[in-house]
């Protein structure tokens, strides 16, 4: 990437965050006294938001696509799917269906509203399931 094209975009950045901070597009009155634009407010506030973007950005490296090679590798999923699908079908009946049910998107707070089981009793046997899981693997 060049650096002219990066220094564009930041300054594209720079000024949408400008507009979108300081509310102009809502129509906040940035005039001196009512005859002048207030040329200090903006530098102050640009300058700030470069420092900002400087600040924010002095972590992040830069490596051109060139250095970096892929590899490609085949990784079996189907293994440890079979493994935690064992392990649950041995579990007991509560703790398997609390953990599917929980697993497959459902708030904990939400399924304790539905099933009326305490909120703390779902958390800990969810977590206890998902715990030996993690170390099946």
């Amino acid at each position: 990437m060049s650096k002219r094209y990066n220094d564009k975009q930041n300054i594209d950045d720079l000024l949408k965050s400008f507009v979108k901070e300081n509310k102009l597009e809502k129509g906040l009155d940035i005039m001196y006294n009512e005859k002048e634009i207030n040329y200090y407010y903006i530098f102050k506030t640009l300058r700030t938001l470069f420092y900002d973007l400087k600040r924010k950005g002095k972590n992040i490296t830069m490596v051109s696509m060139d250095d970096i090679h892929l590899t490609t590798s085949d990784v079996n999923y189907q293994e440890p799917y079979d493994k935690i699908q064992e392990e649950l079908s041995r579990m007991f009946w509560y703790d398997r269906k609390v953990f599917e049910i929980i697993n497959e998107g459902e708030s904990i707070a939400e399924f304790s509203r539905k099933s009326l089981i305490h909120y703390y009793s779902l958390y800990n046997t969810y977590n206890r399931v998902k715990n030996k899981l993690k170390k099946l693997l």
